[in-house]
């Protein structure tokens, strides 16, 4: 009976031990695509935070000071980029859609518009003759008819 519950809790074990592996498997790719992104990401605020400390430096601030001005300018670019980026997603993602399906409605709704105003193929007779055809009909300076 013993050995029987044992065997069961070390397969439960084994089964789950080999779900954390896959959810590792599974998360892999993931981590190597924030490392691909993330890479470019820190070499940029890198290229963009030494010519600062340098100039920081040459202005004869304590070492302190300059790391902390260039940590926070660091911080700050970084921000900056992830708020551009999260814009930039909501710019692809949200707005790039519904602004594509407003214009392709407005061109439907133009295409139905025109084709429900056009005359019918098979009528080739003048339209009815009401009156003259010229000259004015109303004088448009007193207001009457």
């Amino acid at each position: 009976m013993w050995s029987a519950i044992r065997w069961l809790v070390l397969r439960i074990a084994a089964i789950r031990w080999l779900f954390k592996l896959g959810g590792l498997a599974f998360l892999l790719p993931l981590a190597l695509l924030l490392k691909t992104i993330g890479l470019p990401i820190l070499m940029v605020l890198a290229v963009l935070a030494i010519p600062v400390l340098l100039i920081l430096f040459l202005f004869g601030l304590p070492i302190f000071l300059v790391f902390i001005v260039g940590s926070m300018l660091m911080g700050l670019i970084g921000t900056v980029l992830t708020i551009g980026f999260a814009a930039l997603k909501i710019g692809l993602f949200v707005v790039l859609p519904i602004w594509l399906m407003w214009i392709l409605a407005g061109k439907i709704w133009q295409w139905g518009k025109k084709k429900g105003t056009g005359d019918s193929p098979g009528s080739d007779s003048p339209p009815p003759s009401g009156g003259p055809t010229t000259g004015p009909v109303n004088d448009p300076i007193d207001g009457t008819a």
